[in-house]
């Protein structure tokens, strides 16, 4: 097979050490660093010192991250490959180790890298996953106080439709702080809610003690808390996207797709659409295909 790379380093990752493999037209080198700080550095050395361009890696979870910051940073040109796809390549022979496999495939021009966005969007994707895991914990300890309340056998969901909205708020903290009158608990509410006053005098009385009151106390401050970093965030991402108005501008045409999901779409897909040969790729990519599995004739 030709050689299209002439000096090329394969790396295989794991969560306490790097086993690279050099190979270039002087020979072939393999050393094993660790994943600490400082010997990522001294991989980052070696491999310049050696004149890679090209470098491949295989890690599984996120151990690859840090050393594809590093080798950013030095412009070489670093493809994260699919371990199944490296599997897949025929001519595997069992005594040969997995990074000096890795860097003759790359030598040959036999691996496709993974799509990894640029530092920017990887920072930004970040930002709203994590904004994303903070509203889904939010909803668990909605649900949370669901549940104490009908511990209590108090129905205020079966009234509002929404146990963290002003009404609600007011109602939970003046149970909290030890009022169970329910007249005085369903004089706390706001807007249309008034007109329900009677169905909520009804729902509000229960059987609250100073346990469920603390319970309440601690899953209330915890929403107040998460509220507090999902609004930092907000303003964060809102900062960041301010080059992608336009963007936002078209997805928000798309029927169910407001700021927020338009927000996620940038965050993992990007603006630039060259890495996706067609849009059946792009959605295959994203997960949103249905598998094509065939048996004897049958899908």
């Amino acid at each position: 097979m030709d050689v299209v790379y002439s000096h090329v380093c394969g790396l295989d990752v794991y969560k306490k050490s790097v086993v690279a493999c050099v190979i270039t037209p002087e020979g072939k080198e393999i050393r094993t660093f660790s994943t600490m700080t400082d010997d990522l550095i001294a991989l980052k050395e070696f491999i310049k010192n050696k004149g890679c361009t090209v470098v491949a890696m295989e890690s599984t979870g996120s151990y690859w991250k840090p050393i594809y910051n590093l080798l950013e940073l030095e412009n070489i040109n670093i493809l994260l490959v699919n371990a199944k796809h490296i599997k897949n390549v025929p001519g595997r022979k069992t005594d040969v180790k997995d990074a000096e496999w890795i860097a003759n495939l790359l030598r040959h021009g036999l691996l496709k890298g993974s799509f990894v966005p640029d530092r920017e969007q990887r920072e930004l994707r970040d930002l709203v996953r994590y904004r994303h895991s903070l509203i889904e914990e939010r909803s668990r300890e909605l649900n949370r106080i669901q549940k104490v309340l009908e511990g209590a056998n108090i129905k205020l969901s079966s009234v509002v439709s929404d146990i963290n909205g002003l009404s609600s708020r007011a109602i939970l903290e003046a149970i909290i702080n030890g009022e169970d009158d329910p007249q005085i608990l369903a004089d706390l509410s706001q807007g249309k809610l008034k007109n329900k006053k009677e169905d909520l005098k009804r729902a509000l009385k229960g059987l609250i003690n100073d346990h469920l009151r603390m319970m309440l106390e601690i899953q209330l401050r915890h929403i107040n808390y998460l509220d507090e970093e999902i609004k930092r965030l907000d303003e964060e991402i809102k900062n960041r996207m301010l080059p992608f108005e336009e963007d936002l501008a078209l997805l928000d045409t798309i029927p169910g797709v407001g700021r927020r999901t338009g927000e996620q779409i940038i965050a993992e897909i990007g603006t630039n659409m060259d890495q996706f040969p067609s849009a059946a790729h792009l959605c295959s990519w994203t997960g949103l295909c249905p598998g094509q599995n065939e048996s004897t004739g049958k899908q």
